[in-house]
C-alpha cells in the first residue's frame, strides 16, 4: 500500500501556531519515536531530515512504508482518537522535529476552534490517502 507523504503535511500557519508549545528533539542517530500499538504521547512534527511511517500486519509482516515529509504532523490520529497509534514513526539520523505533549495539545484544541479545524484538514487527508491507496489494491 503507498500513501502520498503529502497527506500528513499542515498548513503552515497552524505549524507555526504549534511552535509555541513545543520542544525541539535532534536525532543524532535512528530513533523510534512511537511504535504502532503505543498509547499516544503527544504530536510531533517533522521540521527536517527523514522520518518513516510504517505499519505491520498482527502477525508481523510489513504492510506499507512512507517517507515523510517535512512540515508533517506524526501521530495526529491517535493522539485525536485517544486510541494506540497505528503507525510505527522512526526518525533517521540528522532529523530535527518538535513536540507538543498530549496535555498541551488538548488545551490548545479546546481553546482555539480555528487550529481544531486545521488539523481536521490533516486529518481529512490522511484518510483520503488511505483510500486512495486502499482503491490502487
Amino acid at each position: 500500500m503507498k500513501l502520498d507523504p503529502s497527506a500528513f503535511v499542515a498548513d503552515p500557519d497552524l505549524i507555526l501556531s504549534l511552535e509555541e508549545h513545543c520542544t525541539t528533539i535532534s536525532c543524532e542517530e535512528e530513533r523510534v519515536l512511537f511504535s504502532q500499538g503505543d498509547y499516544p504521547k503527544g504530536l510531533y512534527i517533522l521540521n527536517r531530515g527523514q522520518i518513516t511511517l510504517s505499519m505491520n500486519s498482527s502477525i508481523g509482516d510489513p504492510v506499507m512504508s512512507v517517507e515523510a515529509s517535512a512540515g508533517s504532523l506524526l501521530g495526529l490520529p491517535g493522539l485525536v482518537s485517544g486510541e494506540p497509534y497505528t503507525l510505527t514513526a522512526t526518525a533517521h539520523d540528522g532529523a530535527e522535529l518538535s513536540f507538543v505533549p498530549r496535555s498541551e495539545f488538548t488545551s490548545l484544541m479546546q481553546s482555539n476552534p480555528l487550529l481544531a479545524i486545521k488539523m481536521l484538514q490533516v486529518l481529512a487527508a490522511e484518510l483520503r490517502s488511505a483510500r486512495h491507496a486502499l482503491s490502487n489494491m
